[in-house]
């Protein structure tokens, strides 16, 4: 078994978000990666109006999900589940889908189909650059309020600007529906609301809530790596 993680949006490092839980499953064998997003200015692509989108942020994850064989687990935080609805569509070394306080798209829907009117209070857009991002001030109220301090004063420096436009491309796939899938409803969370996040998991094919914020893959590691392995 491996574990392939698919970080949200606005930050890149994804091994830096994921390590905590990460370093738990290494001790248990089980290796994991968390693959760039060009979207994020990862890959060495700036992000903005004329740079990467989902599309490119899909192909990364399926290189990834494609370089091996074994029995494959996806953890998609956030957007994660955007991109991972298309990227693991019909690769058959992955055999189940959790999904963290995730999106779950039908096949031509896009981020913004499940927004509110206007950007959320925690997010800055910046329509010339044509990108957007977490506001720092913001950051630990909002998704890290029971994290470490330690983890809540480095987070900071692994936020990133990305390419606005990803809030509207739609997915050609929904991996979902063809995958069994698990929704971890985070109950603490401030940035997505529990109650929104129940509704999400009704497409999933079962639930489990957790009492913990945003990332409870920094705050709650244990508890995560034992829902992966009980998968």
């Amino acid at each position: 078994m491996r574990v392939v993680f698919v970080h949200g949006a606005c930050v890149r490092d994804g091994s830096w978000w994921w390590h905590r839980t990460a370093e738990l499953l290494r001790e248990r064998g089980v290796p994991s990666v968390a693959p760039e997003l060009p979207s994020c200015g990862e890959a060495g692509l700036p992000s903005g109006s004329g740079g990467p989108g989902l599309p490119e942020d899909v192909a990364a994850v399926r290189r990834v999900l494609r370089a091996g064989d074994e029995p494959t687990v996806v953890v998609a935080h956030s957007y994660g589940g955007i991109v991972t609805a298309e990227a693991a569509a019909g690769i058959g070394s992955v055999r189940h889908l959790l999904l963290v306080s995730s999106y779950l798209p039908e096949v031509g829907q896009s981020l913004s189909d499940f927004g509110e009117d206007g950007p959320a209070p925690f997010l800055d857009v910046d329509p010339g650059e044509g990108t957007f991002g977490v506001r720092p001030e913001l950051l630990v109220d909002t998704f890290l309020q029971d994290c470490a301090p330690e983890d809540q004063l480095r987070a900071v420096d692994h936020l990133a600007r990305q390419s606005v436009h990803v809030t509207a491309q739609p997915v050609g796939a929904a991996a979902w529906r063809q995958v069994p899938s698990t929704y971890l409803v985070c109950a603490d969370d401030r940035g997505t609301p529990p109650q929104r996040q129940r509704e999400f998991a009704r497409r999933a094919g079962s639930v489990v809530e957790l009492d913990a914020g945003h990332h409870p893959f920094l705050s709650r590691p244990a508890a995560v790596r034992d829902l992966l392995l009980s998968l």
